[in-house]
C-alpha cells in the first residue's frame, strides 16, 4: 500500500498558481545517505529486493519487517529515493537561507526505523532531514500531529538533547504504534527532549487548538530551537478509514499556522492519511496557508481524480463527524498539559553546542553546464528535474523570480 500522493498534486494545480514560489521535482538520494541513519545492510536489501523475488528472502523480509504492512511492491526503491531526496534538499535550502519554507507532501515517513520498515514507512525521511539541519542548527524541534506516534524519529534522537521530538496523537486501546505515553520523556542526555501528548478518541478542533498551541508556545519558548520540522499527517482529520480523531481543515492547518509565526526555518512534510480524498484537500488548504493564500471553497474541476471529491460536493471541506464521542475531556488535557509543562521546567536552559566546522551537505551531485548539452541547457531531461513550471505561471523564467 502506498500513500495517495500524486492525488494532492492534482489538487494543488487545479487552484490557480497555487505555488507562487519555486517548485521543484525533489532529486533522487542516494543509498550513502540513506545509510547516515540507517544500516547498511537494510538499505542495500531494499535496494534489490522486489515483488518477484520476495519470496527468496522469507528470512530477511522478517528480520526488516517487511510484508504485511510494509508491503513490496514494483518501484519501491524509487519511491524511497524520491521521498527522501525531497526532504534532505527541503533541509539544505533551509539551511542556506534560500526558502523560510520547504514542503514535501510525499515525505514524513515517520515509522522506519534504523534496521527495519514499520506502519508503511521503508526510509526515515525525517530523520534525514534533521541530521542535515543539525549541521547548521545547534537544536531541531520536531512536531508529529499525525494520528500515529512519530515513533521512528523519538527512537533514533531520544538519547540526544540536540532535538526535541513532540508528538501529539491517539493513545490506548492498542492503537498502532503502542508506543508514545506521557511518561516516554527520553534518556541520558535527552532526558525530558522527548514530549508527548497522548490524546483519545474523538478529539476535536477546540480541545486539539488549545492543548497545540499551548504545549508548542512552551517548547518554542524553552527549547529556543534554529528550525522546526512539521509532520502534517492527514489521518487525524475526521472521517479519516484508519484513524478516530474528528479534526476538521481548519483544525488541523491552524497548527501550520500556528507555527508558521514563529517565523524559524520550517520544513514541512505529508505522512498518514487513508481518505485519499481529504488527505487531498488538506495538503492543498496547509499549502495555502503556508502561502497566506486564500483559496475558493469550490474546488474546480481538473482533469485528474476530479471525481473523488463528489464524497462532500465538491468542496474544500471535511466534515466533522457525530458518531465519535470525544473522550478528551478538559480535565484530561489540562493534566496532560500540566504535566509536560513540569517536564519542559525540568530543562533550565537551551543546551548549547560549539559549532565548529560546518559538515558538507548531503551528497549532491556536482556538474559542469557548460558539459551540457544544448537539449539539456534549455529544458532537457536534467532542466526538467532542477524546476516545474505551469502553463498559468506568472513568470516567464527563473530571472523573473523575485526580481532575481
Amino acid at each position: 500500500m502506498t500513500r495517495p500522493v500524486h492525488t494532492p498534486h492534482a489538487s494543488l494545480t487545479a487552484f490557480p498558481n497555487p505555488h507562487s514560489r519555486l517548485a521543484k521535482r525533489p532529486r533522487r538520494s542516494y543509498p550513502v545517505e540513506m545509510a547516515t541513519f540507517h544500516a547498511e545492510d537494510y538499505v542495500d536489501f531494499l535496494s534489490k529486493i522486489t515483488p518477484d523475488t520476495q519470496h527468496e528472502h522469507a528470512t530477511q523480509m522478517q528480520k526488516y519487517n517487511l510484508g504485511e504492512d510494509c508491503p513490496i511492491f514494483d518501484g519501491l526503491f524509487d519511491f524511497c529515493k524520491l521521498y527522501t531526496g525531497g526532504s534532505i534538499d527541503g533541509a539544505v535550502r533551509l539551511n542556506h537561507g534560500l526558502s523560510d519554507i520547504a514542503v514535501n507532501w510525499s515525505g514524513g515517513l515517520h515509522h522506519a526505523k534504523k534496521s527495519e520498515a514499520s506502519g508503511f514507512c521503508y526510509i526515515n525521511d525525517l530523520v534525514l532531514a534533521i541530521l542535515e539541519l543539525l549541521k547548521h542548527h545547534a537544536r531541531v524541534v520536531y512536531i508529529d500531529i499525525d494520528i500515529h506516534h512519530g515513533d521512528g524519529v523519538e527512537e533514533a534522537f531520544y538519547l540526544t538533547d540536540r532535538v526535541m521530538t513532540v508528538s501529539f496523537h491517539k493513545f490506548g486501546d492498542a492503537f498502532f504504534p503502542g508506543t508514545g505515553a506521557l511518561d516516554q520523556v527520553g534518556g541520558a542526555a535527552g532526558k525530558y527532549y522527548s514530549v508527548n501528548v497522548p490524546l483519545r478518541d474523538g478529539m476535536d478542533d477546540d480541545g486539539f487548538r488549545v492543548i497545540f498551541k499551548s504545549v508548542m508556545q512552551k517548547v518554542m519558548d524553552t527549547y529556543r530551537p534554529g528550525a522546526v520540522v512539521l509532520q502534517c499527517g492527514a489521518d487525524s482529520l475526521a472521517a479519516d478509514r484508519l484513524g478516530c480523531f474528528n479534526l476538521s481543515l481548519d483544525g488541523h492547518a491552524d497548527c501550520v499556522k500556528f507555527m508558521k509565526t514563529f517565523k524559524v526555518p520550517l520544513l514541512v512534510t505529508g505522512g498518514g492519511g487513508y481518505t485519499k480524498s481529504n488527505v487531498a484537500r488538506c495538503w492543498t488548504y496547509e499549502t495555502a496557508a503556508l502561502l497566506d493564500r486564500e483559496i475558493s471553497a469550490d474546488i474546480p474541476e481538473h482533469d485528474f481524480y476530479y471525481e473523488y471529491y463528489a464524497d462532500v460536493e465538491y468542496k474544500m471541506k471535511v466534515q466533522p463527524t457525530n458518531y465519535i464521542e470525544n473522550l478528551n475531556t478538559k480535565s484530561y488535557l489540562q493534566d496532560i498539559q500540566q504535566k509536560v509543562f513540569e517536564n519542559l521546567r525540568a530543562l533550565e536552559h537551551a543546551p548549547g553546542v560549539a559549532m565548529h566546522e560546518v559538515p558538507p551537505d548531503s551528497m549532491i551531485p556536482e556538474f559542469d553546464e557548460d558539459d551540457l548539452n544544448c537539449d539539456e541547457r534549455n529544458g532537457g531531461e536534467t532542466g526538467r528535474d532542477a524546476r516545474v513550471f505551469r502553463d498559468d505561471e506568472f513568470y516567464d523564467d527563473d530571472g523573473d523570480q523575485d526580481g532575481s
